[in-house]
Parts: C-alpha cells; sequence; structure tokens
C-alpha cells in the first residue's frame, strides 16, 4: 500500500493510465482481426477501403506506446502486400 500522498496519486493515476491503455490494445487487435478476415474472405475491394482506417488505428496505437512503430510499420507493411 502506498504511504505518502503523492503515492497514493500516482496508484488513481496508474489505474486510469491502466484502462485507456486497454482500450487502445483491444481497438488495434480490432483493427488486426477485422483486416484478416476482410483480406481471408476475398473481398479486396472492402479490404482496400478499410487499409487506410487500419493504417490510422496502427499508427495511433504506436504514437501512444502500446506497440512500437517499427511494429506498427512491419504490420502494415504486410497487411499491404496481402491486398
Amino acid at each position: 500500500m502506498p504511504n505518502t500522498k503523492s503515492a497514493i496519486r500516482r496508484v488513481r493515476r496508474v489505474k486510469k493510465q491502466t484502462q485507456v491503455n486497454r482500450i487502445r490494445k483491444s481497438k488495434y487487435k480490432n483493427a488486426i482481426k477485422q483486416m484478416d478476415l476482410l483480406i481471408k474472405s476475398k473481398n479486396k475491394e472492402k479490404a482496400k477501403k478499410y487499409f487506410s482506417k487500419f493504417q490510422s488505428i496502427l499508427m495511433q496505437v504506436a504514437k501512444s506506446g502500446i506497440i512500437s512503430k517499427r511494429t506498427a510499420a512491419r504490420k502494415i507493411s504486410r497487411t499491404s502486400k496481402k491486398i
């Protein structure tokens, strides 16, 4: 348990930040799953339309530090090759 006032505040802050990070991570995972479904369904038009949103989500998540920028770039690159 935290003993000082600042440590108590820090615990509260970490709790809120953990929730935000969880939301971002699930958003990232859902984007990848959605893109995989579109690619597997052989629907290239929908996949191409969703690709820009997919890129945007991955770069937002990378910017916030949930995944590294290199990981995001690698996933975007591999996905674009599949399309």
